[in-house]
């Protein structure tokens, strides 16, 4: 079998490069094996990472006991809720592009003949997958897992659960020490937060698009069976590497259609539009926004995880996982069941003998939570290359509103605004500027939508920016605006007072106002130049594209 670590090891001319290799210990028998990177996560800032190296030592032991010799790599990794609120956001989604781009570096500068991937959290995962996704290398990709849910008088909680208490406590409904009895119980143990937030979205997602060993999406983070699972993933990167079975035979337009159905399923954040739609990029196939509304039709919402509903991780895993939730869908021949997976077997061969263990956390599909997905994409004059809910998490009386607009120009005056009780029910909090140029980055809005839930607002009050909403966010919270308003999108035209329309079941977003005001506000429009910056986020403001693009670098 040829091998990529062939040009760096083989013939008397390679010696100098081996010697480099005798100088980190490696013997003359590892070096006559496969080199199998394992990209590791692993830091002390970030709670889903902090034992990640004990994940990659266990992949590191598949590997060795089917013959290959394991090579440890690290990556960096942001941590969204400790990066939430301040400067520090701005970084979060533009790091992924750093990952992808350090992946594709360490495999080619060093000759890797295979990856196993191990993220946890956020743009971690995706980040990863994109850069793989250049080599089209033999991959697996096993990640740290999800934390337990946290417990305080009798309540589970999560991170949005210390988000919303922060609204409350400026609402004087609950006073400090409440407060600090909420932050302590809420993240009891390491792992990736609890609720159906970015990081386990795609998690599961990686599994569901047959990137991942079954269990990888929801078996916690602190269960040893997370360990087992990921010396299975070491020990399967070689069966892939000696079947010559690639990422990119793995990830193709048809996995990711199952991927968007699990999506709708699960009801994920947001952010799995532009992260999907960024791993669909780098793999060269057409999926567009689109596609998200059309499988959405299609597909029923089954799963109400936080912030969402009561359930969070640990009740999915012990409901059969991600499995279990195909196995629903498949029964209304909702996701190709015939794709190869990284187990070597189809995805409808992994799912043969699962059973869905609890119905009220993965409902039936005869009885779910709504006949349509967990998403959904709007398109209006004010978002005519669209924008992004996450459906399930809003309230009923929410999915159709129709309010006069409050309009600020970054989340911090809107912050501002909402602690001092200046957002009154009905009203639809514009926030712009925050887009991927704008911002730059893209910055994660948990704050606000948590301030305005804490409050007792989230079920009168609605949110649209050109920014995100992390995973996290609950209530009619809608995002990813575009074109963006630096970009001279329709956004940056709404004035304080102007009445927006949102429909969500019929997918439409609007400002109220004539088609000749519109068209003059419109050439009158000079997008503010704000939010500078330095360092390299000047360079990727001048790169990065659109979010119905996935805010990929061109």
């Amino acid at each position: 079998m040829k091998l990529n670590s062939d040009k760096v090891l083989r013939g008397s001319e390679r010696a100098p490069n081996r010697s480099l290799f005798y100088a980190l210990g490696y013997s003359k028998e590892q070096l006559n094996r496969p080199l199998i990177g394992i990209i590791s996560a692993y830091s002390e800032i970030v709670p889903g990472h902090m034992y990640l190296d004990k994940v990659a030592d266990s992949v590191k032991a598949g590997v060795l006991m089917n013959g290959g010799t394991p090579i440890t790599i690290p990556s960096i990794g942001v941590c969204d809720g400790i990066a939430m609120g301040h400067i520090g956001m701005k970084y979060s989604l533009p790091s992924r592009e750093i990952i992808a781009d350090s992946v594709e570096t360490m495999a080619i500068a060093h000759g890797l003949d295979a990856l196993v991937l191990v993220p946890n959290c956020d743009k971690i995962v995706p980040g990863m997958i994109m850069g793989a996704l250049r080599l089209n290398l033999p991959t697996i990709l096993v990640s740290g897992g999800p934390m337990l849910s946290g417990k305080n008088k009798g309540k589970e909680l999560s991170l949005s659960s210390v988000f919303e208490a922060v609204g409350a406590n400026k609402a004087n409904l609950i006073n400090d020490e409440q407060l600090y009895e909420i932050e302590k119980s809420v993240c009891p143990t390491c792992g990736s937060c609890a609720g159906m937030y970015t990081a386990n979205s795609m998690n599961c997602l990686s599994e569901a698009i047959g990137l991942a060993l079954p269990g990888n999406g929801t078996t916690p983070a602190v269960y040893s069976e997370r360990y087992r699972l990921a010396k299975e993933s070491g020990f399967q990167i070689m069966e892939l590497l000696k079947n010559d079975i690639r990422i990119n035979d793995i990830i193709t337009e048809k996995s990711v259609k199952n991927a968007i159905a699990c999506d709708m399923a699960l009801g994920c954040s947001t952010n799995t539009v532009l992260h999907l739609l960024a791993i669909a990029s780098e793999r060269g196939l057409d999926i567009d926004l689109d596609i998200f509304n059309k499988i959405s039709e299609k597909v029923p919402n089954l799963c109400h995880l936080a912030p969402a509903g009561p359930h969070h991780m640990e009740d999915l895993y012990l409901s059969g996982g991600i499995g279990a939730v195909e196995k629903e869908i498949s029964k209304k021949g909702l996701i190709d069941l015939s794709l190869i997976t990284v187990s070597g077997k189809s995805v409808g061969e992994n799912i043969k003998n699962i059973e869905n263990k609890n119905n009220e956390v993965i409902r039936d599909i005869e009885n779910p939570y709504s006949k349509v997905g967990g998403l959904a994409i709007l398109f209006g004059n004010i978002a005519t290359k669209g924008a992004v809910v996450k459906r399930s998490a809003v309230d009923e009386s929410m999915l159709k509103h129709t309010g006069p607009a409050r309009v600020y120009n970054s989340e911090d005056d809107a912050i501002k605004a909402i602690y001092n009780s200046q957002i009154k029910p009905g009203d639809i909090v514009i926030i712009r500027y925050e887009g991927p140029k704008g911002g730059p980055g893209m910055r994660e809005m948990l704050n606000p939508t948590s301030a305005l839930a804490g409050m007792g607002l989230d079920k009168s009050v609605a949110l649209i920016t050109d920014g995100r909403f992390s995973g996290a966010s609950r209530g009619a919270s809608i995002g990813h605006v575009s074109p963006e308003a630096a970009l001279g999108g329709p956004i940056g035209i709404i004035e304080d007072g102007d009445i927006i329309e949102i429909d969500i079941p019929s997918y439409s977003i609007n400002l109220k106002i004539s088609d000749e005001e519109f068209k003059e506000r419109i050439d009158k429009f000079i997008p503010l130049e704000i939010n500078k910056v330095n360092g390299w986020l000047n360079r990727y403001r001048r790169l990065v594209t659109s979010s119905d693009k996935g805010a990929i670098l061109k």
